[in-house]
């Protein structure tokens, strides 16, 4: 078994870092107001004017949630579910939970109401915090079957109606119970200790059921802290939140904004989200690959629709880009010609893409998914650094990062402070450190399955650790495939080089159990409109593009040449296109934007059993 161990002594789990640091999330809250007072701690847009809250406007508000929720009955303990949207709202519940010393539970918007109920009747949550009364109406039929359930609170304080009581109303009546009570609020905050559950969120299930992670106070506030260590985070700073506060990868950002006293922006929607990065250009971007992805394709779909010398042009400064992050990467210096070159390229293309961004951001942040290679020398190279990290729901979220001291391509960075590394004889990666959960809800066994007899927590990543320390990911050990003639497949690696075509929008691999491997392609029609346009002949309907043998050749072709050198038992044979892209709102992808191999398997059965059909 092979160890890496971050430099700093490893603290075990439950254990605190520093006396000086905030212990739990309201330590944490009121630590910012203490240190960064600020009149725009977050913002929020309505209609075309942004409106922001202060930093100590914000406390007193989670305080005023906290006592509500008190004098409505709550105790230490109780769960309480977030379903809803990012907002400041969200976050205002999210802390009057924690002041409050409830466990709260965050539920993504896109799970069906069968999900919803499952969460609620599992959790036992007697507190539903929901952002409007179409909302409401969604999960309706359900609620009659979540025994536990006593209070809705409606996040949009517009909504009036029978069925609930308006955020609002909860404020208020926190707000009076504090004046009746004064020495109440003293006590707020002080209910929860560091080793003592703050939430409970519920994995995405790509693999079988959905299991509630118990995260702690340490857990949550050790990594926020240890995250952060290697970069100059500030007061200065600014970002826009995109990702859902349902998943911890944006929630544990959100703390860390308001810890180090940034500007907190919330996107409108992930629609709007091109618009609001112009308008609030941040200096910060925490994302997941695709987003990156999606904007590269906007730009080279933009290029070759104007064709000839621009398409030219473009390909060209890419391929400069590309040269100049390859050379800094090996810490080669740039010729000077190569320099010239770059130059020229920035002003024609590098400067538009950073403006897409809104022109200040000092680097982005990804995690949630592979980022390829060639999207991080591409961004790099123009200007846009991408700092790739690696974390699980169950570790709350960061193992290790990249960061703008040490970074390595197609790696995950290092160890954060205080989490270790090793990796098992079958190549597992194992995780040790106070970021580490404490377990799954109501599941003993299933807890038990994922710790080792020394208590590390098995990832089920396939991974390796180099001479310095940096962690690279193979693959997911449960993704892993075996063909019928007993050869395993790693999907992920070889999916990546599909991707790199232009025309590819999503792949997936399949061929478990079969002869071969083949793949399932969403093609980018947008490009193929181009493709079609240039070649002369007609424009067609997404599925008549997947039916086109013309169509079918190319993707052959481009899948051939991307996946050039696999070994023999790794080529894809086959491939099948796709008409409809891979959505979370379909179930087929995390909210992350993961695929959920399971689903993809059963829901294009009779797609793959055709490509395996004996001709």
């Amino acid at each position: 078994m092979v160890d890496f161990v971050s430099p700093r002594k490893e603290f075990g789990r439950g254990k605190t870092l520093f006396p000086n640091e905030p212990k739990t999330l309201p330590e944490l809250f009121e630590a910012a107001v203490r240190d960064h007072n600020r009149p725009d701690a977050l913002s929020y847009k309505d209609g075309e004017t942004w409106h922001a809250i202060s930093s100590d406007k914000l406390l007193s508000r989670m305080k005023a949630v906290a006592a509500g929720l008190i004098g409505s009955g709550l105790e230490k303990g109780d769960r309480a579910a977030i379903l809803s949207s990012n907002s400041p709202l969200w976050t205002i519940a999210d802390g009057g939970c924690q002041f409050a010393g409830l466990i709260d539970v965050p539920i993504y918007t896109t799970l069906s109401p069968q999900s919803v109920q499952y969460i609620l009747n599992d959790s036992a949550s007697r507190v539903l915090f929901i952002e409007n009364l179409d909302a409401f109406e969604r999960i309706a039929d359900i609620l009659a079957e979540c025994p536990a359930l006593e209070l809705v609170v409606f996040l949009n304080a517009s909504s009036d109606t029978d069925k609930g009581i308006s955020l609002g109303e909860l404020e208020a009546k926190g707000s009076k119970l504090l004046q009746r009570e004064p020495n109440l609020e003293s006590t707020l905050g002080r209910a929860a200790g560091s080793d003592e559950i703050a939430t409970l969120i519920y994995t995405s299930g790509t693999t079988g059921e959905p299991k509630g992670v118990m995260l702690t106070h340490n857990n949550i506030i050790s990594n926020v802290i240890d995250a952060g260590e290697r970069y100059s985070f500030s007061a200065a700073d600014s970002c826009l939140s995109v990702l859902p506060l349902s998943h911890i990868f944006e929630r544990s950002a959100m703390y860390l904004y308001i810890y180090n006293g940034m500007a907190v922006n919330y996107a409108e929607s992930v629609d709007k989200t091109p618009d609001n990065l112009s308008e609030v250009m941040p200096t910060i971007l925490v994302g997941v690959p695709r987003i990156f992805e999606k904007v590269y394709a906007k730009a080279k779909l933009k290029a070759a629709q104007s064709g000839g010398l621009k398409e030219k042009i473009f390909d060209w400064a890419i391929e400069v880009a590309k040269s100049v992050a390859m050379l800094k990467e090996e810490g080669r210096s740039v010729p000077v010609t190569l320099a010239i070159k770059h130059s020229l390229a920035d002003m024609l293309i590098f400067s538009k893409m950073r403006k897409f961004f809104g022109g200040r951001l000092r680097f982005c942040i990804t995690g949630g998914a592979a980022l390829s290679d060639e999207i991080y020398l591409i961004f790099t190279g123009a200007g846009i650094p991408i700092m790739q990290g690696y974390g699980l729901t169950e570790t709350s979220p960061v193992v290790s990062s990249n960061n703008p001291l040490d970074i390595r391509l197609g790696t995950v960075g290092k160890p954060i402070r205080n989490m270790s590394v090793r990796i098992a004889s079958d190549g597992e990666i194992e995780v040790s450190g106070p970021g580490v959960m404490l377990g799954y809800y109501n599941k003993p066994q299933a807890t038990a399955d994922v710790f080792t007899d020394d208590g590390w927590f098995r990832t089920g990543d396939i991974g390796e650790v180099d001479a310095e320390g940096f962690l690279r990911i193979t693959d997911r050990k449960k993704e892993l495939f075996k063909t019928s003639g007993g050869k395993y497949i790693a999907p992920s690696p070889i999916e990546q080089m599909i991707k790199s075509s232009r025309f590819v929008s999503q792949v997936v691999l399949v061929g478990n159990e079969r002869k071969f491997a083949s793949a399932l392609i969403v093609p980018n029609f947008d490009m193929l409109e181009s493709y079609a346009s240039h070649k002369g002949f007609e424009t067609m309907s997404p599925a008549a593009f997947c039916r086109d043998r013309r169509i079918i050749d190319l993707f052959e072709r481009q899948v051939a040449v991307a996946t050039e050198g696999l070994a023999k038992f790794e080529t894809v044979k086959k491939i099948a296109l796709l008409e409809n892209e891979f959505t979370v709102e379909n179930g087929e992808l995390t909210p992350t934007l993961k695929v959920k191999r399971r689903v993809i398997d059963e829901r294009y059965r009779d797609v793959i059993d055709e490509l395996y059909r004996e001709e």
